[in-house]
């Protein structure tokens, strides 16, 4: 173990998925050198039908992308399922979602929780109270559609789910989301749907609401390429609604050319690259399914049965916290998310990590055995 580790114990820090080069400057670790296990990106990389592309016409920088996307919203549409005029482009999933928070202005609203931090900010930030409907451990942190439909009141004003849901890759199927969809409508309710894993969910499970579109317009779907098509810095993403006179008030409200060239170019490659979409798929099924399978022999832990590209683990082994476990495997070079930040998780006893190659699991599985097999 490397001095600057060992110094690092008594005084605890937290990171999130993606921070590598603050784990460099804290440990003293070359980010090169770390397996990111906590970001939750296709460890395929990028789809080489884009790269082939992007590199062939690098000259687009030259000119300004079309205002309206209108090209790049057919391929979205084509690829998820549903109708261009129904696609709203931004500059990342983060970037959405403060624009449909901002447009509603909420004066309440409804969080399932454990969940991504972002949400919350994004309603305080525009005046509004939030309130958190806390998914249950003893379920598996498994959606109690009744009783969130009951959570449902009059005065909440937005809700907000991630689906799957991070940091627990638990999913609620599209029969559920109808009845809260209605539940929704009923108290006047905009239920935003944020399903930046749904792609990834098993092949023939749909955890996707984009088949309710036609049936419901007081919900969006929204969703980026920085982890299935392993794409962040391009910052791209995109939202889903039938609401059309929303997606005209927040265009209205968007800075014009948000999305630059090399993102427009992108989309319509990456889009299409059905032979990488399935690989992804491939993968990390058969590496979701086998990992999930080993932990359940493991009496040191508990899991959750997994939709997304990621795993959430319970350490049942006394003494051992999740900053232990981030420690003994940032050690070796693995980094893994201690979720003790994530609310409802604070006794440091849950840990996620996503599913990247074989080998590279492999490893991480022979760490994480030292400490909790």
């Amino acid at each position: 173990m490397s001095t600057a580790i060992e110094e690092k114990i008594e005084g605890k820090e937290h990171f999130h998925g993606s921070d590598l080069e603050k784990i460099e400057k804290y440990f003293g670790i070359p980010k090169e050198q770390i397996t990111g296990f906590g970001a939750n990106v296709n460890p395929l990389g990028i789809s080489p039908l884009m790269r082939e592309g992007l590199a062939a016409h690098l000259d687009v920088l030259t000119s300004y992308p079309d205002p309206e996307y209108t090209a790049l919203r057919e391929h979205i549409a084509s690829y998820a399922g549903c109708r261009p005029e129904q696609v709203l482009v931004g500059n990342g999933c983060t970037e959405l979602i403060s624009l449909f928070v901002g447009i509603h202005r909420p004066k309440r609203a409804l969080i399932v929780s454990p969940t991504y931090s972002e949400y919350e900010r994004e309603v305080r930030l525009a005046g509004g109270e939030v309130r958190y409907y806390a998914l249950r451990e003893e379920l598996d942190f498994c959606m109690d559609t009744d009783d969130f439909c009951r959570a449902l009141q009059d005065g909440t004003d937005i809700c907000i789910l991630c689906n799957p849901n991070n940091p627990t890759s638990t999913a609620t199927d599209p029969d559920a989301m109808r009845r809260i969809l209605t539940c929704c409508r009923k108290h006047g309710i905009f239920l935003m749907v944020d399903e930046t894993y749904a792609e990834f969910a098993p092949e023939g499970t749909s955890v996707s609401s984009a088949g309710l579109l036609p049936e419901f317009d007081n919900f969006a779907i929204l969703r980026g390429i920085s982890k299935f098509f392993a794409a962040p810095g391009l910052r791209l993403g995109y939202a889903m609604t039938s609401d059309l006179s929303l997606t005209g008030r927040i265009r209205e409200q968007m800075n014009p050319w948000s999305i630059n060239s090399l993102a427009e170019l992108a989309g319509s490659y990456m889009f299409r690259d059905w032979d990488y979409i399935h690989r992804t798929r491939e993968l990390i099924s058969s590496e979701r399914e086998r990992i999930y399978r080993e932990l359940l022999t493991w009496k040191h832990v508990k899991v959750y049965r997994p939709y997304a590209n990621f795993i959430l683990v319970r350490i049942l082994k006394e003494g051992v916290t999740s900053y232990d476990v981030f420690l003994h495997a940032i050690r070796r070079g693995l980094m893994l998310r201690d979720c003790s930040t994530f609310l409802g998780m604070e006794d440091e006893t849950f840990f996620r990590f996503c599913f990247m190659r074989p080998e590279d699991n492999d490893r991480l599985l022979d760490c994480l055995r030292e400490l909790l097999g």
